[in-house]
């Protein structure tokens, strides 16, 4: 993969790119095969340092430093939550109220390695959510946290009762199919198996706001991959077919 292909946007100071789901922000102690974003990075550019991370099924934009005063402008900046931060995810089920926040504290899961839960002696979180379109079996919600915990959105939506789709960790890791959208589908003749239109976690950073050291500010964004807007167009069409 080129990085050239992942830009969104760079300076001297900072570059913002679309990082692809399945992708490490940094690389894996326990697993070197896995590619991850920085390792590309810092073989284009040299000295890249990492400010902020996504999780690795979460596609969208992240923010490096590539010099060490930008790396303590935008780590602070990040730390004070001067840096607005928006996704855009699809949950299972119907929001209901369609718009709220959640104020629920997030610690390691006691016994679980890598798991996180809402726990009162935890770390404060709070996620803003507003459902932007309703589906039935699915939502898509557009997300705001406030803080940058592991797992926040993942953890809040679980709290709410309306996980973010195929997660393996705090919802159901079936994969979305056509089948489960259509209910007339049937296999085509020559097809064994179904494909999946998405097979990973349905999280997509989709927004950053913040200013630079310069004072200028920055509103950008990373459109959705193919896999959510294959969801999201199968999704439209037969909530019109059933309308």
């Amino acid at each position: 993969m080129r990085v050239n292909e992942l830009l969104i946007h760079i300076t001297d100071d900072f570059m913002v790119l679309n990082k692809p789901a399945g992708m490490l922000t940094i690389p894996d102690r326990h697993d070197q095969e896995l590619p991850s974003l920085q390792t590309l990075l810092k073989k284009a550019y040299g000295n890249i340092f990492t400010v902020h991370r996504l999780d690795k099924d979460t596609s969208g934009l992240i923010l490096f430093a590539r010099n060490e005063a930008a790396h303590r402008y935008f780590s602070q900046l990040f730390e004070s939550r001067e840096v607005r931060k928006f996704y855009l995810g699809l949950v299972t089920g119907q929001l209901e109220p369609p718009q709220g926040s959640v104020d629920e504290p997030i610690m390691e899961h006691p016994v679980q390695k890598g798991k996180m839960v809402t726990n009162r002696r935890g770390k404060a979180s709070l996620t803003d959510y507003e459902m932007q379109e309703a589906f039935g079996l699915y939502s898509l919600v557009k997300l705001e946290i406030h803080t940058g915990r592991t797992h926040q959105i993942r953890v809040h939506m679980k709290h709410l009762g309306h996980p973010i789709a195929v997660d393996d960790l705090y919802g159901d890791p079936a994969p979305i199919l056509l089948s489960t959208i259509k209910k007339k589908y049937r296999l085509g003749k020559f097809t064994e198996e179904e494909r999946p239109l998405m097979a990973r976690l349905a999280l997509h950073a989709w927004q950053l706001q913040f200013k630079d050291q310069q004072g200028v500010a920055h509103q950008l964004e990373a459109p959705l991959p193919k896999d959510l807007q294959a969801v999201l167009s199968q999704l439209r069409k037969h909530k019109k077919l059933k309308a």
